[in-house]
């Protein structure tokens, strides 16, 4: 039965039957949801009493810490080479891996959780560019004229 699979077993059902995303995507988000869950505890002692639940927003922020700690300035790379390329897709591969029994839901939690809560661009490749600073030698003050 699917209690007897592994987790690499079960990303093996669901890529065949839904192969939009890379194995390597699935785990990440198992990765990723172990490190948000420690991360929220931690920053609330209080819920350690609660349930390992986190909401898609939290989730989507912990998969985004962990995507720019593992990867760095690669991380909006490597996340779209496992077709990963916005929010609501780590949305589906959690409502694939909820179908799959290898994680719960709530009543509340919906797919709509995961749309559209930051931009890719913005998450992943801006935290890299360089600050717009003024260059030496030149004054941030406009030129007064004599």
């Amino acid at each position: 039965m699917m209690q007897d699979l592994d987790f690499t077993e079960i990303v093996d059902l669901i890529c065949k039957e839904d192969n939009r995303y890379d194995k390597k995507a699935y785990t990440f988000v198992r990765l990723g949801l172990d490190q948000t869950v420690k991360s929220v505890k931690k920053s609330d002692p209080a819920r350690t009493q609660q349930s390992q639940h986190v909401s898609g927003r939290e989730l989507l922020e912990g998969l985004r810490v962990y995507a720019l700690d593992q990867f760095g300035p690669l991380a909006k790379t490597v996340l779209e080479s496992w077709g990963v390329h916005r929010c609501s897709d780590f949305g589906e591969i959690v409502f694939n891996l909820i179908e799959y029994r290898v994680f719960s839901k709530t009543e509340s939690d919906r797919r709509e959780d995961f749309a559209d809560i930051y931009d890719f661009e913005e998450a992943f490749v801006k935290p890299f560019r360089p600050a717009d600073k003024p260059r030496p030698g030149t004054s941030t003050k406009a030129v007064e004229s004599a």
